[in-house]
């Protein structure tokens, strides 16, 4: 199923690349991260844009597989909201311009260290942004309502798929997984783009749906990780788990979301010159360490999420938290298998 997919895939992107060209957009090339601007709205279908297409050959690779009448794993890889920011007219009329929100918190927390932040050079590769320095209210606005749209738009290629599932009757033995790679800072901290181990960009929708699951509808605050993926699907569809796989299955809590789970979750993110930052997040905190090749820690951040849920202060520079970062630095470096839930 996989492969077909892929040949379907590549096929369509050459297809829409060609047609765009002739048009002239930007958005429906492969790769766009050095040429054109970062936005686009063409009045044009779903599929002019690669998003549309890629929707288009799914459900055409969906209708298949249900024809084979054998179990299936069918992975589909959308590309929105990620730079460009480039979706049908008719997603950003979805949002009226004046009405976008800028970022609440606009400036560097409060003690963070310098490494914690970057210069967006990712955004600042597309035509018409500042080379230095923050980009303007009224272009801050325009990517807004642009990120906007393509979540929107995106939203609605996933919901092609979900509504070839019900027409084909595969609605009630398929589990589907919906899941982003990464967060993306909109202005946060002066901040675009990803890149960080602040919460906006470790933090990523995760979504289930599981068929016969009690608790279909419910919202779980539980702390999860993208190496729980594997596992439960795994275990949702009853297949054996490879003893080298490091996450935990989520199923139990797709029947009971409010039962006890991990107490923490990890990530990092680099900086260069040999410094790692590793970050923790449990239910009130994300500590995070900046540690220089060879053991040594730089600088840490603290964020109370109960106080502070936009991180606009690093505690780890007051005294008073001293007992804290103790507690949270021996928890970050037991590391994720004293972490497991309890089963």
């Amino acid at each position: 199923g996989a492969g077909y997919v892929s040949r379907e895939v590549r096929a369509d992107q050459a297809m829409r690349r060609k047609e765009g060209r002739k048009k002239g957009l930007k958005g429906v090339r492969l790769y766009n991260y050095t040429a054109g601007p970062a936005v686009e709205n063409a009045d044009v279908p779903d599929n002019a844009y690669r998003d549309g297409g890629l929707a288009d050959a799914a459900t055409g690779a969906l209708k298949t597989l249900a024809a084979g009448d054998r179990p299936f794993f069918l992975a589909v890889g959308f590309y929105k909201p990620h730079l460009p920011f480039n979706a049908p007219k008719r997603y950003w009329d979805l949002y009226e311009r004046d009405k976008v929100p800028l970022a609440r918190n606009p400036n560097a927390p409060t003690g963070a260290p310098r490494c914690a932040m970057h210069t967006f050079g990712e955004l600042r590769s597309y035509q018409g942004v500042p080379k230095k320095g923050p980009v303007s209210d009224a272009q801050a606005r325009e990517l807004v309502h642009a990120y906007y749209a393509c979540v929107s738009f995106v939203d609605a290629q996933i919901g092609k798929l979900l509504g070839q599932l019900e027409s084909l009757g595969l609605r009630d033995d398929t589990v589907v997984i919906v899941w982003g790679d990464h967060g993306w800072h909109l202005g946060d901290h002066g901040l675009w783009c990803k890149h960080t181990n602040f919460e906006s960009a470790a933090r990523v929708p995760m979504i289930l749906r599981v068929p016969g699951a009690r608790s279909a509808g419910s919202t779980c605050d539980a702390l999860t990780e993208f190496v729980d993926i594997y596992p439960t699907l795994c275990e949702l569809a009853g297949l054996p788990l490879p003893s080298h796989v490091e996450g935990t299955s989520l199923a139990p809590l797709v029947q009971d979301p409010r039962r006890a789970w991990k107490p923490a979750a990890f990530s990092q993110y680099p900086r260069g010159g040999g410094l790692m930052g590793y970050s923790m997040r449990t239910p009130q905190y994300r500590y995070t360490e900046w540690i220089r090749r060879g053991g040594k820690v730089e600088a840490m951040e603290l964020y109370d999420h109960r106080t502070d849920p936009h991180e606009n202060t690093n505690l780890a520079v007051l005294a008073e938290h001293a007992g804290a970062l103790k507690r949270l630095s021996s928890q970050l470096h037991k590391g994720w298998r004293a972490a497991k839930p309890a089963q």
